[in-house]
């Protein structure tokens, strides 16, 4: 199992009750996914979140595509 010296990613119940969002925001990861599926490029989504850091915004979209389906 790998640990990640930062995480892109949190929850806490006491967050949007416990839905994974960017780290330091409030911002849902699901809703990159959301957003990519409707086509929208990476940066356009950074310029809707200018909360979410690209490079945890890339980090995310890479431990996705490293997950098994």
């Amino acid at each position: 199992m790998a640990v990640l010296e930062h995480p892109p990613f949190t929850s806490s119940p006491q967050l949007l009750g416990g839905v994974l969002v960017f780290a330091g925001t409030r911002v849902p990861v699901q809703s990159l996914v959301d957003y990519r599926n409707d086509g929208f490029s990476l940066d356009e989504y950074l310029e809707f979140f200018p909360s979410v850091s690209r490079r945890d915004a890339e980090r995310f979209l890479q431990i996705l595509e490293e997950s098994p389906e």
